[in-house]
This record gives structure tokens, sequence and C-alpha cells, in this order.
């Protein structure tokens, strides 16, 4: 997969895998995570899938309904190549942040609600998931930041609600964040520093 990875100097060893939204790409991502921290390493990944133009990281059938087959496939060959990549980088599995906008976010959550899911840490920001998986795994030691908009033209509240829903089911470390609409705000980088610090000093 098309990619970029920026080695940092963050002694700790934090690594933010990097995932865009549709439209967007592995480049114009990368300084969401400047905004976040600036001593970690990043891989930035392209998504490979193009809709009308716009990259992505999995098939849609139309707005707001998603390709469940192809989102399970694309969702396995991601974690394997991030797997690889910290085979190849160097990087430690166990201290990877997972952060994505929308479509990224949406991926993202795939791979963590999967039974062999290695991620401890995952920042989501506007995400949305319209499915109810199967796999009801408690995942205590999972923590998840949630960023996500009260009006929000894209992702609805109840959509909102949702994702906040299917982490708490599963028991994971929830800290929601809320913003305007669909976007990474101040408040958004605000909060997700603070939530970034508690993790580096536990």
């Amino acid at each position: 997969m098309k990619h970029i990875y920026q080695k940092g100097f963050d002694q700790v060893g934090f690594t933010f895998v990097l995932l865009h939204g549709t439209g967007s790409n592995e480049v114009d991502i990368l300084p969401l995570a400047d905004s976040f921290d600036q001593t970690f390493n990043v891989l930035s990944i392209r998504g490979n899938v193009n809709e009308n133009g716009a990259l992505r990281y999995f098939r849609r059938l139309k707005e707001g309904v998603y390709d469940e087959d192809d989102l399970h496939l694309r969702g396995e060959e991601l974690l394997t190549f991030i797997i690889e990549a910290s085979q190849t980088y160097a990087f430690d599995i166990d201290k990877v942040v997972l952060l994505g906008f929308s479509n990224g976010s949406n991926i993202a959550i795939n791979m963590l609600l999967r039974d062999d899911n290695p991620f401890k840490y995952a920042m989501l920001l506007a995400p949305m998931y319209p499915l109810e998986p199967e796999n009801l795994k408690e995942q205590p030691m999972l923590k998840v930041f949630l960023s996500m908009g009260k009006h929000d033209p894209i992702v609805s509240l109840d959509d909102s609600k949702h994702v906040i829903d299917l982490f708490e089911a599963r028991k994971a470390q929830v800290v929601q964040s809320w913003t305007n609409s669909h976007e990474v705000s101040a408040q958004t980088i605000i909060d997700g520093r603070k939530w970034l610090n508690e993790i580096k000093n536990n």
C-alpha cells in the first residue's frame, strides 16, 4: 500500500497510523499528526479504493451504505499491512495510535472490533459505522478518543451514539469530545492532546 513513514523522536516510542478521509490522501493528513504530537513516529497510509476520483479505504454502495464484504476484506488487508510495516520500520505495535478522520475512522473501527485486534489506542474523528458487528468480545484495555459533531451534516447524532455504544458495549475506555460539524476543531486538538498526555504518562 502507498504510504509515508516518518521517524519521530519520542523516547517512549509511540506511532500514529494516519488514515485520511474520503478525497484526501496520505500527504494531506500529515499536519494532523503534528497538531496532536510532533514527537511520534508517523505511518500515513493511502486508501486504495477510488470512488469517482476520490480516494477511500473501502467501497460503499451509496452515501452511508457500506459494501460490507469489501469493508471486511479491506480492513483485513490494512491490518496485515500495518503489522508488516511495524516489522519493516521497527515500531512497537503495542504503542500504535490509530488516528483517523471520517472514512479513515470508519476503517479503523473495522480493525478495532475484530477478534484479532492488536491495537490498544485509537483517535477517531468524525466516525460513522452503521453496522452491528457480530463480535462482542470485550476489550477493557482498549482506549478510544472519539471526536463527534453535534451538527454534523454527514453523521447524525444517532450515528455518533451508535459508535459510542459499539465501544462501550465491549467495555472499552471511551473519551468523548464534541465539536460542531464534520471537522477537526480547536477543541478537538485540545481534548486530544490531553488524552494523549494521559496515555504517555501511564
